[in-house]
């Protein structure tokens, strides 16, 4: 058989082949030939045959049939041989397949070797691809090694001891005593694999951590002289002294110092030398100051040597470097709520990278310049800010956009600033903020009240500016809808008003219904706005005329709107004041129960209007006690009051009885309430039906007065639930025929065990005087056994500036209101 191609032969014709086909053809012959090789057992042949399998296997080629050639080459006594054979092994070998299991009798003879580079090859296999049997197998060669005077040996030794520990941790201790004179070794080869070793074992082990402490002075000495030598040409890179070994021990050192005062306190001299000596002109200098400015982080040191490490981080940001920018950007990143104020004086070299063309640079500026905000630097910040967000990428818009949202709201300095801050945000990034934003705004717009006539207007001028920004039109329709006639009257004090009319504002708010470019939740926002507008102008037949015809509309939400709205013209027209009456004072809360979403949601999608019930105020646990105690005995069921109003006309119950059944919990319950479940279809399907949600009032249950003392009337009127005949609706009506309002008005009551009561939010909580008005509640009482019914009513009230309370017993219902 001729003799086959050398490697260099093979390299050279691979590399003549003009398409991908030509050279997997030569692959295909030439691994032909080597299979005939391998099959008539050539010895002589064997390790360039080898050669050339690993020069196709680096290509991507299949080379697993040379595998046991491997093994065959490495058992040879030829030296030339076992290289290929050992280099083969660990390329086509690892410790998932069986046959690596073959190698170790072979590694064990040589790692006991006469000739100290066929040792090497052996700790450097066993090093690379040792599985957990082999190391356990071998340690003990290696531990041996590890102790010999060859430094050439030991380098590697302590290279495959690192890989034994990893895979074997128990057999840590075995090396335990070999690495006592590992340090004092002048070579730095061995030098740098025993800080290593070193690093390993402490990671690795708290009792191996705590036994090395000791060590820290020996270090920091070796580290000095690294320092502190001239110029040696075997160790020097760049003009400095062996930068790779002076990066391990202060890795080591990192380790050692952190969370151990004393070994801290043993390094700190050194750190602070290393951070003033080395040179900074190339990058091997700038490697050395990095590790330096980590370890001093870790370790418990003093506070003006972590001032020094930032302002060396500081310095790194000047560098034309993009990468050592970013470094910076990420070390100060971390370190910013520790050494906040030491941060702070790189202020504005940290904003200037947020000009920077790098996009890793860019977001890494971004995210440290929000950690940098604070009260006192808040509105040159959020200039920077918002300049970065008018002008940057859209993947970075919306975390800009969320940062400045939270900034804004912890650091605001005024409630104008704070509004005009996030308007800013919505006008220039609406399109990409948070979904919470919009009800945020408008908790935040409710509750500052001194600004209602100043928002509106400014939110006013940016619908007619664009109206493509969709979060920032749902809070000016949400506005508008709100505070429409402060708009309308020009009362804005903070600028100079504008001059609009009612027509004006409907025909932009019909804009907005129409547009393409709003969304069925911004349609949403207008048609309820639209609606809350008809008790604050007085262009109330172009309101119904715009309601009604959205009562056909093709998208479902907007049509249930509608319906009912149109509802509220002809059936409850009456109500319609107290139902669109303007948003109370919202509190936030910290919980995620009803009351957070009926606070900081503006528009909710289980309701189809913007009124809510007010925020709600517990009862004093003397009342609910007193209530308690109304009929006496333990067969009381109390309901007390969930909610009680600050301002007028909630008409909570009428709304419930508008849209059907919805959640009463608005707030905390005082006192256990069993809320009666009541099934209901909803008020557009009732709207499709001819069957009404209540029998009419006339329907025979005949009014009756359950009050009369003092001036103050309660009568009762009578409504019966169609879908459940058990439950009973009855509305109080409180009059006051004397001279003086009755303010405070609190109506309660309770029922025996067997009977269930849900007391409504009433619709004020004043009861005008000379009966010029009246005060209506709705009650809810399930009486499931037909029971006759009796109640108990706590009334309070303060008539004059004196408190006044009263109790009553009402036992003469009407038989048709229980039966």
């Amino acid at each position: 058989m001729p003799a086959p191609i050398r490697l260099r032969e093979l390299i050279r014709t691979i590399r003549t082949a003009r398409t991908q086909a030509e050279e997997r053809e030569m692959i295909q012959k030439e691994c032909a030939a080597i299979r005939s090789s391998f099959r008539e057992e050539d010895n002589t042949y064997r390790c360039r045959n080898v050669a050339k399998l690993l020069y196709m296997h680096m290509l991507g080629y299949p080379a697993h049939f040379g595998q046991l050639e491997c093994l065959k080459l490495i058992a040879s006594q030829k030296f030339t041989d076992k290289r290929i054979g050992y280099l083969g092994a660990m390329l086509l070998l690892d410790e998932r397949q069986d046959v690596h299991l073959l190698m170790t009798n072979c590694i064990k003879n040589d790692l006991n070797h006469s000739t100290q580079y066929v040792q090497g090859l052996a700790l450097c296999t066993l090093g690379c691809m040792g599985s957990s049997e082999m190391c356990r197998d071998l340690a003990g060669e290696v531990e041996k090694l590890l102790k010999t005077s060859n430094s050439y040996l030991r380098k590697k030794a302590a290279l495959c001891a690192v890989h034994v520990i990893r895979k074997v941790p128990e057999l840590m201790e075995m090396f335990l005593p070999a690495t006592k004179n590992l340090l004092s070794e002048k070579n730095h080869g061995v030098l740098h694999t025993s800080v290593v070793l070193l690093t390993e074992m402490c990671e690795r082990s708290p009792d191996m951590l705590t036994h090395f402490r000791k060590l820290v002075p020996q270090l920091v000495r070796i580290l000095k002289n690294l320092i502190m030598s001239g110029y040696s040409p075997e160790h020097d890179v760049s003009g400095i002294s062996d930068p790779f070994l002076q990066v391990r021990i202060l890795r080591l050192l990192r380790i050692l110092g952190k969370s151990d005062d004393d070994s801290s306190e043993a390094m700190n001299d050194i750190l602070a030398q290393v951070a003033t000596n080395t040179e900074t002109s190339k990058n091997v200098g700038n490697a050395i100051l990095y590790e330096t400015v980590l370890t001093i982080m870790d370790i418990k040191s003093e506070s003006g040597l972590r001032v020094l490490a930032i302002n060396i981080l500081g310095r790194f940001l000047l560098n034309n470097d993009k990468n050592i920018r970013y470094v910076a950007l990420t070390s100060l990143l971390k370190t910013v709520q520790t050494d906040h104020n030491a941060v702070q004086r790189h202020r504005s070299t940290i904003v200037d990278c947020l000009k920077d063309l790098d996009v890793s640079i860019k977001r890494r500026a971004m995210e440290l310049s929000f950690a940098l905000v604070n009260g006192n630097n808040i509105r040159g910040m959020m200039k920077e800010l918002l300049y970065f967000l008018d002008s940057c990428d859209p993947e970075f818009k919306a975390d800009c956009a969320s940062g400045v949202f939270l900034a804004a709201e912890k650091y605001a300095p005024s409630k104008r600033w704070h509004i005009d801050t996030i308007m800013r945000v919505l006008t220039t990034a609406g399109s990409y903020v948070r979904d919470d934003s919009v009800p945020n705004l408008i908790q935040l717009i409710t509750n500052s009240v001194e600004m209602h006539a100043y928002t509106v207007q400014r939110l006013y001028k940016a619908l007619l500016d664009d109206i493509s920004q969709q979060p920032l039109v749902q809070v000016a329709s949400w506005c508008i809808g709100e505070y429409g006639d402060l708009l309308v009257s020009g009362q804005c004090e903070e600028e100079e008003p504008i001059q609009v009319t009612e027509d004006e504002v409907l025909d932009v708010l019909e804009g907005l219904l129409v547009s393409n470019l709003s969304t069925p939740v911004t349609r949403g926002y207008a048609l309820t706005a639209i609606m809350k507008l008809s008790t604050r102008f007085s262009s109330v037949n172009r309101i119904k005329k715009v309601v009604s015809i959205y009562g056909s509309s093709i998208d479902v939400e907007l049509q249930q709107r509608a319906v009912e709205y149109n509802a509220l013209f002809k059936k409850y027209d009456h109500m319609r004041p107290a139902l669109l009456e303007r948003m109370p004072i919202m509190e936030k809360t910290a919980t995620n129960g009803p009351t957070e979403i009926v606070q900081t949601n503006g528009e909710t999608e289980s309701s189809a209007l913007d009124s809510k019930h007010p925020p709600s105020i517990t009862q004093p646990p003397n009342q609910a006690n007193d209530l308690l105690d109304l009929l006496g005995g333990n067969d009381v069921v109390p309901v007390i009051q969930t909610t009680l109003p600050t301002k007028p006309a909630s008409a909570g119950g009428e709304l419930l009885d508008l849209l059907g059944d919805l959640s009463l919990s608005g707030g905390p319950t005082p006192a256990p309430a069993p809320s009666v479940p009541i099934s209901q279809p909803p008020f557009l399907l009732d709207g499709l039906s001819s069957q009404p949600l209540f029998n009419d009032t006339a329907a025979g249950i005949p009014p009756m007065t359950a009050y009369n003392k003092n001036g103050l009337k309660i009568e009762f009127t009578f409504e019966r639930s169609n879908p459940n005949p058990n439950i009973s609706v009855i509305t109080i009506h409180a009059s006051n025929s004397t001279e003086a309002d009755m303010t405070d008005f609190v109506f309660q009551a309770a029922v025996p065990k067997t009977f269930q009561l849900q007391l409504l939010s009433p619709s004020s909580n004043i009861v005008p005087a000379l009966n010029q008005g009246n005060v209506t509640q709705v009650i809810r009482v399930l009486n499931p056994q037909k029971q006759q019914l009796r109640m108990r009513i706590k009334l309070t009230y303060t008539y004059k500036g004196a408190p006044v309370q009263d109790l009553a017993e009402v036992n003469n219902f009407p038989p048709q209101s229980w039966q």
